[in-house]
């Protein structure tokens, strides 16, 4: 389901740890803050597509909500399903284990940066439609196209001369394409340009609500963003700030990550 790079990467914990500080710690808080925002009450049912180990999974489980994990790895599968309150089953974005108009939410918080391919991507968004309710939620995370060209200045990746052939890859057609490179970069994947979201999530039957900049230009703070993540009140004050910023479109390119948020035409 998922070339052997990226399977391999996953393999060797790269989500188990990676939303616990810095970078990471600030797309988790702002992910979760539009969550809390934007999707039905609990206890609705949330079908959690490419979950992982239940990062996201378990948190809404532990709000009320009946949360589901379908994931293409064994391992996360087992994680997930250790959570309390969380289902979990090996599946395919693209063809997902769920009957039709099943579930009131659809995240998609992993799948569609690991779809080279505009139709594998439509498909899952499509899949989506086809299960949530009319009226339902789908929240869908992209990487940004941009976001290695910023991270290779932030952390010296381009001291290592392998590295700008792939900033100049995803830069021309999207694709990062990772697969003989020093593996503490990310695995090969799919970075949208932020236009591309309306035509793919059109195209699969949903309305797009919103686009929204997760981390902004924040992500690329340094050692200041784990100085405001270690203070709760600057944290607070983080996400209070950036929650009336988030539609900016021009924010859109200068943040690592893009949440799009869509909903299923009622009937």
């Amino acid at each position: 389901m998922l070339s052997p790079e990226i399977m391999d990467y996953y393999r060797r914990g790269g989500e188990r740890a990676r939303l616990a500080t810095g970078q990471g710690r600030l797309e988790f808080l702002r992910t979760w803050d539009v969550l809390t925002r934007v999707l039905p009450g609990a206890p609705a049912t949330v079908l959690d597509v490419g979950g992982a180990t239940g990062v996201y999974a378990g948190p809404l489980a532990q709000a009320g909500y009946q949360v589901r994990v379908v994931d293409p790895l064994p391992e996360h599968v087992v994680e997930a399903a250790a959570r309390p309150g969380v289902t979990a089953e090996l599946g395919d974005a693209r063809a997902l284990p769920a009957a039709e108009h099943s579930v009131d939410a659809v995240l998609l918080l992993g799948p569609l940066y690991h779809l080279p391919e505009r139709a594998d991507r439509v498909a899952v968004w499509r899949e989506a439609a086809r299960v949530v309710r009319p009226g339902g939620v789908v929240v869908g995370a992209t990487i940004s196209r941009f976001a290695s060209l910023f991270d290779g200045f932030v952390k010296d990746y381009f001291s290592d001369a392998r590295f700008r052939p792939l900033v100049e890859r995803a830069l021309a057609d999207g694709v990062h394409h990772n697969v003989d490179a020093d593996r503490t970069w990310f695995t090969s994947a799919y970075f949208h340009h932020p236009d591309e979201l309306t035509g793919e999530v059109t195209e699969a039957g949903l309305v797009l609500r919103r686009r929204v900049a997760v981390e902004g230009p924040l992500w690329m703070t340094g050692p200041r963003l784990e100085e405001i993540l270690a203070s709760p009140d600057l944290t607070a004050l983080l996400l209070e700030m950036s929650r009336g910023v988030e539609d900016e479109p021009s924010l859109l390119g200068a943040s690592s990550h893009v949440l799009s948020i869509a909903v299923s035409a009622p009937d």
